[in-house]
């Protein structure tokens, strides 16, 4: 511990998705307070994403137990250290009974649904200026990623599993989706696919793999961590996926993104950046959700979301971002 360390206890999300949303506060206090110092803590599927952070002191990994006692054994391992600053992104309790300086602690919005970026930034009372979501990438994962996507043509990205099959859009349109933006007519011509999810959605990621001959195949599907997956959607031409975590790193990558909406509330959930869009069906989430109140059907709410509809969408977010598409290479190499 470096002397003078201002010491932060920094408690995110057990989800991917929300810990990728909120991982800009992380990037908006090690930049503004001098000799930051974190400990973060985080469940077991999102704390892999703050593994390459320069301040890292420690990385708690929180797993629930059932009757509780995780919050009890995480007060021991931290009621010791006199911190800095506590943020508690999940509003528990904890702040409230360890030494610390100043506390922000987040609150359960009301009104209006506001996007997870926002409800984050409110916690520091930041919201004019919200922090956009940032992963920290070592460069030894940097030059890795640079060797797991060498090669010619533009990326297209694809993340089709989903935690809930209601909104998992079905394979067999991911995988015409893909043909046509990869074909001679569609704007990733003469490109290559990159498969994306967890070790869990691997076996819907392989249905994708004879959309391209193997030379255009970049599996990453169950094969890599999140901060190496998130390096490789940085070189991605174009991203369409699920709500998902891996939609999130998308956005937070840079890659423009394309997430599919259907039972989720995209006010609040959709993938965040200049260059992130959102695509449903006719149904609104309102219409899906009177239909399904406590989203919790084993039905798919995915199937009025046509792939002319994803694809007319995808056109117009590639076309878009083509610009910037074309400066990239100077911008790397200068």
């Amino acid at each position: 511990m470096a002397r003078g360390a201002f010491r932060i206890l920094f408690v995110t999300a057990t989800n991917i998705g929300d810990a990728v949303l909120s991982s800009g506060l992380v990037k908006r206090l090690a930049d503004e307070i001098p000799n930051a110092r974190f400990t973060i803590v985080a469940g077991p599927a999102a704390a892999p994403l703050f593994a390459c952070l320069p301040a890292l002191d420690e990385l708690i990994v929180f797993t629930k137990s059932p009757n509780g006692l995780h919050w009890l054994e995480l007060w021991r391992k931290v009621r010791r250290r006199r911190w800095g600053l506590v943020v508690d992104l999940r509003g528990s309790a904890l702040s409230g009974v360890i030494r610390t300086q100043r506390r922000a602690v987040r609150r359960k919005p009301v009104g209006e649904p506001v996007h997870k970026v926002i409800e984050a930034a409110r916690t520091l009372r930041i919201e004019d200026e919200p922090a956009a979501p940032y992963i920290y990438v070592s460069p030894e994962v940097d030059a890795y990623a640079q060797d797991l996507t060498a090669g010619p043509g533009p990326i297209l990205a694809i993340a089709p599993a989903a935690n809930w099959v209601g909104k998992t859009w079905p394979l067999e349109r991911f995988s015409r989706l893909a043909l046509r933006l990869l074909s001679e007519e569609g704007p990733l011509k003469g490109g290559r696919l990159m498969l994306l999810g967890g070790p869990g959605e691997r076996p819907v990621a392989e249905g994708l793999k004879d959309v391209v001959p193997r030379k255009g195949l970049i599996d990453l599907a169950g094969q890599v961590d999140l901060v190496t997956a998130f390096a490789c959607l940085k070189r991605a031409r174009l991203f369409v996926g699920a709500d998902s975590g891996t939609m999130h790193l998308a956005a937070a990558a840079g890659c423009p993104t394309l997430g599919l909406f259907g039972p989720t509330d995209e006010r609040r959930y959709a993938p965040w950046g200049p260059a992130a869009r959102v695509v449903r069906g006719p149904r609104s989430y309102d219409q899906i959700r009177a239909a399904d109140p406590r989203g919790d059907q084993a039905i798919c709410h995915m199937m009025d979301l046509t792939v002319d509809r994803v694809y007319e969408a995808a056109m117009a977010l590639a076309a878009e971002t083509e610009l910037r598409a074309m400066q990239e290479p100077a911008i790397r190499d200068g």
